[in-house]
């Protein structure tokens, strides 16, 4: 799952709306909005993205939230170390190797220390 994918299904299980619901609301099929959810997709499109806002009617700063999120959630990353340093291309193979295998715990604390060092 991805972080914009849970956030819509957390926003669909507090408005109490099904996936087929959302789904005809947003003119996409239901295997289509379960797979952007499951993170199956990679991302939606800015129309979709402003039409999810606009369903949900959210504030700005949820909007923003929920744009913050869809530029995170593309589950396919390519990393292109070419022309770094060799720690960056070990890195990447590195987490490209264990990432499945990493505990949401350990994910975090990669994570906020990755944001805390690039700053």
């Amino acid at each position: 799952m991805t972080p914009l994918g849970l956030r819509l299904r957390q926003l669909r299980e507090q408005r109490g709306v099904t996936l087929k619901e959302m789904a005809g609301a947003l003119n996409v099929s239901s295997a289509y909005l379960s797979a952007l959810e499951h993170g199956r997709r990679g991302r939606p499109t800015w129309m979709l993205l402003q039409r999810i806002i606009h369903y949900f009617n959210v504030i700005w700063d949820e909007a923003e939230e929920l744009q913050r999120l869809a530029e995170m959630s593309d589950p396919r990353i390519t990393i292109d170390t070419a022309g770094m340093a060799p720690e960056a291309t070990e890195l990447a193979n590195q987490l490209a190797r264990a990432i499945g295998r990493l505990s949401p715990e350990d994910l975090s604390f990669i994570r906020n220390e990755v944001v805390k060092r690039t700053r």
